[in-house]
């Protein structure tokens, strides 16, 4: 058995608390102070650069601030502005656009699904866009 001072290892001990643990406790307790002051010296060494990422999204939203009103009226004209713009293609360009881009879908899987070639997807995609940009250009 090894007697310690709890005051030593616990910063709200006031006064000098003895107690017996055993060697393994008393190890572990000196390994984490240890540990401790080597870290310290590591952030004064490095100049001290801390990460504000607790895992509580502090550094996230420090990085991303919140879009002003007039930010979020502009994205939401430009959302129905592309929405107009989608719907005005044929239905199957219609489809397969919405389905590769806003649902993610690979060409392949379209293909499959519409039981058709996968050239025949690419095409209809690529004509779809450019009908997109050009009703987007007559637009605005």
């Amino acid at each position: 058995m090894k007697e310690i001072n709890l005051r030593d290892f616990y910063p709200w001990y006031k006064e000098n608390v003895i107690i017996e643990v055993t060697e393994e406790v008393a190890e572990e307790l000196l390994a984490g102070q240890r540990y401790i002051k080597a870290s310290r010296r590591r952030v004064y060494r490095n100049k001290a650069h801390y990460s504000l990422d607790a895992e509580d999204g502090i550094e996230y939203s420090a990085c991303f601030s919140n879009p002003s009103p007039q930010e979020l009226i502009e994205r939401m004209e430009r959302f129905e502005y592309l929405c107009h713009a989608l719907n005005s293609l044929p239905d199957a360009q219609g489809q397969r656009v919405f389905e590769h881009y806003l649902l993610g879908h690979s060409v392949k899987a379209i293909a499959a699904a519409e039981g058709v070639t996968e050239q025949a997807i690419t095409a209809a995609i690529r004509r779809g866009l450019e009908n997109m940009k050009k009703y987007l250009k007559n637009i605005l």
